[in-house]
C-alpha cells in the first residue's frame, strides 16, 4: 500500500516536473506544443470544471437530506422498541398469570365477622 502510494507520488512530481519544463520551453521559442492537444486539454477542463460545479451543488443538499433520513429511521427504530416493549410487557403479564396461584381467583365473602361488619357499615346497611 505505502508503495503504491510513493510510486503514484513519484509519478504525479514527475508529471508536474515536466508540464513546467514544457511551459518554460514554450515561452522561451514562442510557440506552442501541440495546439490541436492543448485545446482538446483545454475543453475537457472546462468541462470537468463545470461538472464539478454542478458536483458541488449536488453535495450541498446532501446533509439536510442525511438529517431527515436519519430522523426518520430513528423515530421508526423507537416505534418498533415501543411495540416490542409492549408486547414483552403483555406476554410478562400473561406469565405471571399463569405461575400465580391465584390464577383462577374467584371473589368470596370473608370470614371474618369483623371484616363482614365493616364492609356492612361501609355500604351503609346496619
Amino acid at each position: 500500500m505505502t508503495l503504491a502510494a510513493f510510486i503514484a507520488f513519484v509519478l504525479s512530481l514527475a508529471g508536474i516536473v515536466t508540464l513546467f519544463i514544457l511551459k518554460y520551453r514554450e515561452e522561451e521559442h514562442g510557440r506552442v506544443f501541440a495546439p490541436a492537444l492543448k485545446e482538446k486539454g483545454d475543453v475537457h477542463a472546462l468541462n470537468l470544471k463545470e461538472f464539478i460545479a454542478g458536483l458541488r451543488a449536488e453535495v450541498a443538499t446532501w446533509p439536510p437530506r442525511i438529517a431527515l433520513s436519519s430522523r426518520i429511521a430513528v423515530h421508526r427504530g423507537a416505534l418498533s422498541f415501543a411495540a416490542f416493549a409492549s408486547t414483552l410487557e403483555r406476554k410478562a403479564h400473561e406469565l405471571a398469570d399463569t405461575v400465580s396461584h391465584k390464577r383462577g381467583f374467584e371473589k368470596r365473602e370473608t370470614r371474618s365477622e369483623f371484616l363482614r361488619q365493616v364492609s356492612e357499615y361501609k355500604n351503609g346497611a346496619q
